[in-house]
């Protein structure tokens, strides 16, 4: 009878290390001013990290969280394949950051983004813009205004 257990339990064992060892990107993000010392008072609900696999097939090239209050974000257990990502945070009025990883079949990689203000008057605005290429902005970089202004 014990003879049998143990098979069992290095059975188990080795699936339980195997299920803790895979892929992973996680990490957090902080608003910071202009003189990128900490936005006080801001949440960072809303704050989005997008993980583009850039030698995955299409349908398993994208992956995306959102971050806790506390700045904190990290991938879903199996949502990441290996290959080279770029892992973008980006956050409404403030600039978007980007950051390239090469991630193996149990990489763990821990990332820290500081997204920093961009003032109001250096926003963009499309109104009257000439080409596409002039409206492809950021989303930090577009003044909101309401209707009839």
């Amino acid at each position: 009878m014990n003879s049998r257990i143990t098979p069992l339990f290095l059975f188990a064992a080795t699936a339980l290390l195997l299920s803790a060892c895979s892929a992973k990107i996680y990490g957090t993000v902080r608003l910071v001013d202009t003189n990128f010392k900490p936005v006080v008072g801001e949440s960072l609900k809303g704050t989005v990290v997008n993980m583009i696999n850039i030698t995955a097939k299409v349908e398993k090239a994208s992956y995306s969280v959102m971050v806790d209050e506390d700045g904190k974000f990290e991938s879903e257990k199996d949502a990441i394949a290996a290959g080279t990502y770029k892992v973008e945070a980006a956050r409404i009025g403030y600039d978007t950051e980007t950051q390239t990883v090469e991630i193996g079949g149990s990489t763990r990689k821990k990332l820290e983004f500081e997204l920093k203000k961009i003032p109001e008057g250096e926003r963009k605005s499309i109104a009257g813009s000439s080409s596409d290429e002039d409206k492809i902005v950021n989303p930090g970089e577009v003044n909101i205004r309401p209707p009839g202004m």
